[in-house]
This record gives C-alpha cells, structure tokens and sequence, in this order.
C-alpha cells in the first residue's frame, strides 16, 4: 500500500509512576528528515529513537515530540540517621537533667527533623538502558498510529490518482480516433484549395496522395500515444505494488508530459487540441497529487 508523507500519530504508556507520551507529524519533504525533541535528560536516547522512525518511515520531515512525566513520590528516598537522632535525643535528656525545669521534657519530631543529617534524601538512580527501552516501545506505538493514518491518506490519494489516469486514457484513445480524421480533412481542404488556384486544370492525383502523405507523416502521433498507454499501465503497477513509489513517479509523470506536449505540437485539429490540454490539467493534478506520496 502507498503512503502519504503527511501524517500525525500518538504513543502513550506508563511505566511504574512514569507516563511517557511520544508524537509523530510530518509534512512532504524530497528526502526524510527526522527531529526529535525531548527533555534534555534523556538526549542519550535520541540517536535510537532516530534509527527506528527511519526504519518505519522512508521519506519525510519528520518531527517526533516527547512529554515525560513522573509521579513526584517515586523520584526520591527519605531514610533516618537512626544513630545521629539517638545521639541527639541522647543530648536532649542529659541538657533537660542539667537544666532542670528550664528544658522542655518532650521535642517534636519536626524538630529533630529540622537538626543536620539526621534526615537523608536521595534521588532515585534512574536506569538508563531500561528508560531507552520505554521510550523506544512507546515510540514504536507511535509509529504505529501514524503509519495507520498515512496509508489511510494514502489510499485516498491513490484513489484520486487512478481516476485521473482513466481520465487520461479516455481522453488519449478519442485523440486516436480524432487523429486518421485530420488527415482526410487536410486532403480535403489541399484538394479544394487546388481546385481554386488551378480552376480547370487537371489535378495531378499523385501530386496530391503525396501532400496527404507527407502532411501524415508529420501529424502521426501513433508512437506518442503508444508510449502514454505504456506509461499509463506502469502508473497502475507502481501504485499496486505499493510501498515508497513516489520518486518513481515523479519521474514517470514527467514522462506523461512530455509525450503529450509532443502530441500537442504535431497536431493542430482543434478537437485533439482541446483533449491535449485535458490531459495536461489531469497529469499535473496527478502531479500534484504524486509530490504528497512517500
């Protein structure tokens, strides 16, 4: 299946009081150019996160997001110097025994909390190889979504593309059928014009065969319109072979225009003129529609 290079997709996960969430947009681009975005802690995991979007998406400019948040309650510890506080529970007996009635005989626990030391808080070490881990399986669902909505815009965009073609080769097979009749009328005109410029004058009949010939000749668009069919037959397979077809045709649609700025340029019948310029609005659609195509 052909995908659009425009498309957006979320990831969302929770790992053990850690939400992480990982956004995916992207808009045409000729080559893929991935930028990820992130907290500047977890800049370790970038160049991974990079390996992976080019392994799921072939062309594009690609901007990936990253939000982390955490449960505050799990990013730290708070452990007791139980030694320290008897120390100073200790210290407090013996300055109440020595003071007598002038010390206060109890001592809040906010106030043993408030001396140096005797409470500890640390920071939980974060495992790093683990934390790459999450954000690459989170980035993994993300991918995910935004591959499901660029085949579903690319499927659209195929859609439109295979109308036009058939479009295209309406139009080709009446300038087929429209292009024998030129050559008639321009015997038949040369004929008349003949008639009037030498009146009563026999007319040499090979003379003429041979201006409808060379007049033929000049206006056969037979190998044109063979190599459009062609063209148009490989469009259809490129598109049902699926997967990152859109240089191809680019390149093919340049094909098309050039074999139908050619029939233009033989013809001068103004009905095949009319379907030549038909055509050429329906292949730079197509066109349009290639350059959204990865």
């Amino acid at each position: 299946m052909v995908k659009s290079m425009t498309g957006y997709g979320r990831g969302e996960k929770t790992f053990e009081g850690v939400q992480i969430v990982v956004e995916l947009r992207s808009v045409n681009n000729r080559y893929l150019d991935c930028t990820v975005k992130m907290p500047r802690a977890y800049i370790f995991a970038e160049d991974a996160m990079k390996s992976k979007v080019q392994s799921g998406v072939g062309r594009g400019k690609v901007d990936v997001f990253v939000t982390i948040t955490r449960d505050c309650g799990d990013e730290v510890t708070v452990t007791v110097n139980e030694a320290l506080a008897k120390s100073y529970l200790g210290a407090f007996k013996r300055l109440r025994e020595l003071g007598g009635g002038s010390v206060k005989k109890k001592f809040a626990a906010a106030e043993l909390a408030r001396i140096p030391d005797v409470l500890t808080v640390e920071k939980r070490e974060e495992d790093l190889d683990e934390m790459k881990k999450r954000l690459l399986t989170v980035l993994g669902l993300a991918i995910e979504d935004f591959n499901s909505m660029r085949s579903r815009e690319g499927q659209r965009l195929m859609d439109d593309i295979l109308g036009r073609a058939d479009a295209i080769e309406r139009l080709l097979g009446e300038v087929e059928e429209r292009s024998p009749q030129t050559v008639s009328d321009y015997r038949a005109r040369l004929e008349a014009k003949m008639r009037e410029v030498l009146q009563n004058t026999q007319i040499d009949e090979g003379r003429l065969l041979t201006e409808a010939a060379i007049f033929a000749d000049k206006v056969a668009v037979d190998e044109e319109t063979v190599r459009l069919h062609s063209h148009l037959g490989q469009l259809r397979e490129l598109l049902a072979a699926g997967g990152a077809v859109g240089r191809k045709l680019d390149f093919l649609i340049q094909e098309f225009n050039r074999e139908t700025n050619t029939i233009g340029s033989k013809c001068s019948d103004i009905e095949i003129t009319r379907r030549v310029v038909d055509m050429k609005a329906e292949i730079e659609k197509i066109r349009e529609q290639v350059q959204n195509l990865e």
